[in-house]
């Protein structure tokens, strides 16, 4: 319903919204903070934006962000003006506020807003992408052993629904000693003739790897360069990790689909996602969840579904936590202000004196890659002697605060960011090099 037919049905008309809260007058979704003005690459100025404790040295910051000022601004403004009048705020932005929002995630990401969806977090992402498959019996899935949960579970649903079956590959048995060329190699030995989605992580939380996307998607391109139509094959990416660090535009990566929370590296508000995909791969996915955007005015009779933008149509509708998805565009904001090829720069330089200090030592081994080539923001290794959660139990006691890989192989993970300096990064080793 548009709001000019919300107010016209109480009586009121299009000129009373006058009578709304001024709270709400106030309240604009496309509101700027001061706090939002920062200079590039200013880390200390960045760090006092955040009420995170200081407390702790943070290095499991990527799990789930501290929401920074400009971000947490926003979300009150628009938890305000929905507290007082949520009726009328809702109807007011509605129809516009996610292509908004898409705007604001393609001019950081990348490629055409319509083609951006939004979600609550990579696993709706990727339960929305990987649900909505056009797949048939016969049909191949190739993935990685590497891959989160949510990647493995989402998957084998539409494997259970479809008849379509799963295969897995290892791209590499040392994460240490992993290769582009190896990368490849295993990669195009896993695909059949009856091969139609390949599915991959950017970066792999278990071991701290990133994988060559670009190359794996030229290798892709030239084996669909030799199939008809219908056996061409999908390359759908699980990117969160990575989003927020690498300084790259999504829409030139080479994947067809791009799934992503941005309540991790972004810095977005918790309860965020997003999904870019091509034309191509839009067109090979069906809707899993109806949308309340533009596809709500194609029940309502005022516009036809080719009208409606593929990223709208894709995006689940109901109710969501709307204060929290409309702040976003503030966490792209500040990362555009800090500048992509800085933050780039800052995370990898924090990870490499992280990896060059663990590798002095003689009680440690490290998993994760040392080029910056094949690695972003997660270091995993192990401490001679003791299991990754005691690891994780004893530099929590000392002030610090780290994480374990959930996997079936575990490993004690440092993640350093954005918030981090090189001072804490040297504390932090010298309590690994204590455990010795």
């Amino acid at each position: 319903m548009l709001r000019r037919d919300f107010l016209n049905g109480l009586g009121l008309g299009v000129g009373a919204s006058f009578l709304l809260p001024s709270a709400v007058l106030a309240a604009s979704p496309n509101a700027t903070s001061d706090e939002m003005n920062i200079q590039a690459g200013d880390w200390k100025a960045l760090r006092n934006m955040f009420p995170l404790t200081r407390k702790y040295i943070q290095l499991s910051t990527f799990l789930l962000a501290s929401h920074p000022k400009p971000v947490s601004d926003a979300i009150q403004r628009h938890r305000l003006a929905f507290d007082e009048n949520p009726s009328d705020y809702w109807h007011e932005h509605f129809q516009t506020i996610d292509r908004d929002i898409s705007a604001s995630a393609a001019e950081y990401m990348g490629g055409k807003t319509q083609n951006i969806a939004l979600t609550d977090s990579t696993t709706m992402g990727l339960g929305i992408v990987y649900s909505g498959l056009k797949l048939q019996v016969g049909d191949e899935i190739l993935q990685t052993v590497h891959d989160h949960y949510s990647t493995d579970m989402s998957l084998a649903h539409r494997a259970n629904r479809t008849g379509a079956k799963i295969n897995r590959i290892a791209l590499y048995d040392d994460p240490s000693q992993v290769s582009v060329e190896d990368v490849l190699k295993r990669m195009k030995a896993g695909i059949t003739s009856n091969t139609r989605v390949f599915v991959a992580t950017w970066v792999h939380s278990s071991t701290g790897v990133k994988l060559p996307i670009r190359a794996m998607a030229d290798t892709i391109d030239k084996l669909n360069q030799q199939r008809k139509a219908h056996q061409q094959i999908l390359f759908c990416v699980d990117g969160v990790h990575g989003f927020g660090i690498e300084d790259q535009d999504i829409s030139e990566l080479g994947c067809d689909f791009f799934i992503a929370g941005t309540h991790k590296w972004i810095f977005g508000p918790r309860g965020t996602g997003v999904i870019w995909g091509n034309d191509k791969a839009w067109s090979q996915n069906e809707p899993v969840i109806p949308s309340f955007s533009g596809s709500y005015d194609v029940w309502m009779g005022g516009m036809t579904q080719d009208q409606v933008p593929m990223g709208e149509h894709m995006s689940p509708g109901g109710f969501h936590s709307f204060e929290h998805r409309w702040a976003l565009p503030e966490a792209f904001k500040l990362h555009l202000q800090l500048g992509k090829a800085n933050v780039q720069k800052r995370i990898h330089q924090l990870n490499q004196q992280t990896k060059q200090g663990l590798a002095k030592m003689s009680h440690v081994k490290l998993y994760t890659p040392a080029s910056d080539e094949l690695s972003s923001g997660l270091v995993c290794f192990d401490v001679k002697g003791m299991k990754p959660d005691m690891v994780v139990k004893t530099m929590h006691d000392k002030g610090i605060i780290m994480s374990n890989t959930p996997y079936r192989i575990s490993y004690a993970r440092f993640a350093p960011s954005l918030l981090n300096n090189e001072q804490e990064i040297e504390l932090a080793l010298a309590e690994i090099q204590a455990m010795a």
